[in-house]
């Protein structure tokens, strides 16, 4: 006597995110997870004050998980780099990053002529 087996049905539901465009991401890890945060910020005008709104998503993935989501990562971006070249810092960054630079220099030697000066 044949048993045939019981067929059952799994209801899924798939709750969707908003999307979210990352202007900056933080990693940091424990000894068992990697915490992935990905942030938005917004300059905002409220009330004749400046304001910055941050939105984060946070990502946990445990050692195992971050090794493949990396291995996944880098064959993605070889695959999209063989079809549309190599991924370049954009022009307008690599300015700001240089403006940032000197004026950080600035504070600098500013800062060390205080030090002459009182020092």
């Amino acid at each position: 006597m044949r048993r045939m087996k019981e067929e059952k049905q799994i209801n899924i539901r798939v709750k969707e995110g908003d999307p979210f465009l990352a202007h900056e991401t933080t990693i940091n890890y424990n000894p068992t997870e990697f915490v992935l945060d990905f942030k938005c910020m917004t300059p905002l005008q409220e009330l004749n004050q400046q304001s910055l709104l941050i939105k984060h998503n946070i990502v946990l993935l445990t050692p195992w998980h971050a090794r493949s989501f990396l291995d996944a990562l880098t064959r993605v971006i070889g695959d999209y780099e063989s079809k549309f070249g190599t991924i370049k810092k954009p022009i307008e960054l690599e300015k700001a990053e240089k403006l940032v630079k000197k004026q950080q220099q600035k504070t600098t030697v500013t800062s060390r002529q205080a030090e002459n000066y009182f020092g």
